[in-house]
């Protein structure tokens, strides 16, 4: 929803109705991941997509028809083994979408959410795709995180009994941990262990972050493409000098202050996660040393990335080791950092280091596809949309 949310807001805010189609499910080679929205407005405006345009015409007119009906639906899209054709997906996946009216009536909480979401807090908005009783389809919570006041503040709405509500509350504040979205299985009241009903939680957490140590011109197309990538772009050197933002314009902060200390210091405050990504690009031992203690002890985080030649890498691991590094602590580091495109500017290298991240977040080998069979989308349990608990 967040590559939607100014237009859904400026139709929400005029009091005007929206036809929402929302993936939420999604297997084999689909082409858009869950949570991917497309919007029908009030004047037949389509924005966004659900699959890159493979079914757009098949929920474009869905959409028209639950806003005149006002009752949801859950439908699947797949390939038929009579004709691929008939349903669109002819690259062989399938998806499941969740078509709703929304409007100031319906969603009344959406104005909190969008608010929300622009300011970088987490939240996640929990909505029913499936019940025995089909009153509750398209039912909704929202969740924020969990605070030190009462549970029932950082709740809004319901989805129609309190036992559902605290069940999907807690799965849902873990998935917002995570930054994952999914569906859920419970019974129809919420009970844990049964089956009927399914939801959606679409966990809005705040841009993942990429570390990026060292003022260098590598650094400043790094930052760009880690903007492009859509992660939270933070540049840290020790030299003021060089650290500037006139010198980094694609990091959305730049820091000046020794890299081992401020990472320590992100770390402390809770800011580093299982999605943040490290690239150290100083090449400099009283620098990326230190850096990379720090680092490389972390419980969990997607990628940490040092830059140097083969010389710089095994200096750097002999320096480590003395500094009492193990060898399974040394494993984590993608050191020469990138993958192997033969870049050579700044530009290509950053290129090549977004491309090993995107490789080890969802399992890709880096080859040439035209070399390759099988399956363009890797399998990758960590990013499944579970069925149940």
């Amino acid at each position: 929803m967040r590559e939607v949310m100014d237009e859904l807001m400026q139709w929400w805010s005029a009091g005007e109705t929206v036809g929402v189609g929302t993936v939420v499910g999604t297997w084999r080679s689909a082409p858009r991941q869950a949570g991917a929205s497309m919007l029908v407005g009030p004047g037949g405006e389509a924005v966004g997509s659900v699959s890159g345009g493979c079914v757009e015409g098949a929920v474009y007119e869905l959409s028209q028809e639950v806003v005149e009906t006002g009752r949801p639906v859950l439908q699947r899209y797949g390939v038929s083994d009579d004709d691929a054709y008939a349903v669109g997906l002819t690259c062989g996946g399938i998806l499941d979408v969740f078509v709703e009216k929304v409007s100031r009536e319906t969603f009344p909480e959406l104005g909190d959410v969008a608010d929300d979401i622009a300011a970088g807090r987490p939240v996640a908005v929990v909505t029913v795709i499936e019940h025995p009783e089909p009153t509750w389809v398209g039912r909704r919570v929202v969740v924020h995180a969990e605070d030190e006041g009462d549970d029932d503040t950082s709740v809004l709405g319901s989805l129609g009994s309190g036992r559902a509500d605290d069940a999907v509350r807690d799965d849902a504040r873990g998935l917002l941990a995570q930054g994952r979205s999914a569906i859920l299985t419970y019974g129809p009241d919420g009970e844990r262990r049964g089956e009927g009903m399914r939801v959606f939680v679409a966990a809005h957490a705040p841009k993942p972050r990429m570390l990026v140590f060292g003022a260098i011109d590598f650094a400043a197309a790094v930052a760009r493409v880690g903007g492009f990538l859509g992660y939270y772009v933070t540049v840290c050197d020790a030299r003021p000098v060089f650290a500037t933002k006139t010198r980094f314009p694609g990091a959305d902060e730049v820091v000046v202050k020794w890299p081992h200390d401020y990472l320590q210091n992100e770390v402390d405050e809770g800011r580093i996660d299982s999605r943040t990504v490290i690239a150290v690009l100083t090449h400099d031992p009283k620098f990326d040393v230190p850096l990379l203690e720090v680092a490389l002890r972390l419980p969990e985080v997607a990628y940490i990335g040092a830059m140097g030649s083969r010389r710089t890498h095994e200096d750097r691991l002999e320096r480590l080791r003395e500094a009492g590094l193990t060898d399974d602590e040394l494993a984590r580091m993608s050191s020469p950092i990138g993958l192997d495109l033969g870049a050579r500017t700044p530009e290509e290298t950053a290129v090549s280091i977004a491309a090993e991240i995107i490789a080890l977040r969802w399992g890709g080998a880096g080859e040439r596809l035209a070399a390759t069979e099988g399956p363009i989308h890797h399998h990758h349990p960590a990013h499944d949309n579970p069925l149940g608990h």
